[in-house]
C-alpha cells in the first residue's frame, strides 16, 4: 500500500506544473486571437440614413440574421445599407437569393439597388414606431466585431469613396474578363474547326472519304454516284471524262461503215464498165 502511494505521488502533476500549463494555454489563446484579427479587424456595414437613425447592430448566428436597432423620427423613414457578401449573403443553390426583412416583425418594403460579386444594397422602407429591423439571410461570418458606418457622416472620407471606386471596379473587371475569356474559346473553337474541315478535304478527292489515315472509296453511293450533303448525287467529274471515249468509238464506227460501203459501190461501178466494154 505504501508502495502504491509513493507511485502516485511521484508521478501526479504538482501545483507548479498545473500553473505552467494553464499559462500556456492562455498565452496560445491570445497569440491565436491575435493572428485571426491580424489581416482584418472588422466587418464594416456602411449606411445611410432618412428620417431614422441606428443606435446599435447585432449579429444571431442561429437564426443567420442582423438585427438593428432604429429609432424612426419621421412617418417613414428610408435605409440604405451595404453588406459585404464575404460576410453577411443570401445564397440558394449557389445563387443569390432575396433577403428577408422584418421591422418589429412585419414584413418591410425593400428593393435591392445593386449586387456584385463583393457587396449588395439594400433600400428599406422603416415605417415610424419601428424599433428593429431584422435582415435574413443564409451565410453569417461572425469571426470578426460589426462597425456600422455611417455614410452620411463620411460623405466626404476619402477612404469611402475610394472603397466604394475600388469595389466596383473590380466587379466590372471581374465581369469584362469573363466575356473576353468565353469569347477566346468560342474563337478558338470556330478556328479548330475550319482547320480541320481544310485538312479533311485536301486529304481526300471526290469520291473517297478518310479512314483512319488513309482515303477510301466511299461505299455509300453507288458506281459514279458521290455524297453531297444527305443525297447521292451524279460524280460530274466521271461524267465529262467519259465523254471524249463515247465520241471517238462513235466516230470511227461511222468511217469504218463509210469506206466499207464507199469500196462496194466501187467494185459495182468497175464491173459495170468493164461488162460495158465487151
Amino acid at each position: 500500500m505504501n508502495n502504491l502511494k509513493s507511485e502516485f505521488v511521484t508521478y501526479s502533476p504538482n501545483v507548479n506544473s498545473l500553473m505552467k500549463i494553464s499559462l500556456g494555454l492562455i498565452f496560445f489563446t491570445i497569440l491565436s486571437t491575435a493572428f485571426v484579427y491580424a489581416d482584418d479587424t472588422s466587418f464594416d456595414v456602411v449606411y445611410s440614413t432618412t428620417g431614422m437613425t441606428i443606435t446599435g447592430i447585432e449579429s444571431d448566428t442561429e437564426s443567420i440574421s442582423l438585427i438593428l436597432s432604429v429609432d424612426v423620427t419621421d412617418l417613414n423613414g428610408k435605409l440604405n445599407i451595404v453588406l459585404e457578401r464575404s460576410f453577411f449573403d443570401s445564397v440558394y443553390n449557389r445563387i443569390h437569393s432575396d433577403f428577408i426583412i422584418l421591422t418589429d416583425g412585419d414584413y418591410a418594403l425593400f428593393e435591392e439597388t445593386e449586387i456584385n460579386s463583393i457587396t449588395r444594397t439594400l433600400s428599406i422602407t422603416v415605417p415610424s414606431g419601428t424599433e428593429d429591423i431584422e435582415i435574413f439571410g443564409s451565410i453569417l461570418d461572425d469571426s470578426l466585431p460589426i462597425i456600422l458606418v455611417n455614410s452620411n457622416e463620411n460623405k466626404s472620407s476619402p477612404d469611402v469613396i475610394n472603397k466604394a471606386i475600388a469595389d466596383k471596379a473590380i466587379a466590372d473587371k471581374a465581369i469584362a474578363d469573363k466575356a473576353i475569356a468565353d469569347k477566346a474559346i468560342a474563337d478558338k473553337a470556330i478556328a479548330d474547326k475550319a482547320i480541320a474541315d481544310k485538312a479533311i478535304q485536301a486529304q481526300c478527292g471526290p469520291g473517297t472519304i478518310l479512314e483512319g489515315n488513309a482515303c477510301v472509296l466511299d461505299n455509300r453511293c453507288g458506281p459514279g454516284t458521290i455524297l453531297e450533303g444527305n443525297a447521292c448525287v451524279l460524280d460530274s467529274t466521271l461524267a465529262k471524262s467519259s465523254a471524249p471515249m463515247g465520241y471517238t468509238k462513235e466516230l470511227i464506227t461511222s468511217v469504218t461503215i463509210t469506206l466499207g460501203i464507199a469500196g462496194i459501190i466501187g467494185i459495182i461501178l468497175a464491173l459495170i464498165a468493164r461488162a460495158n466494154k465487151n
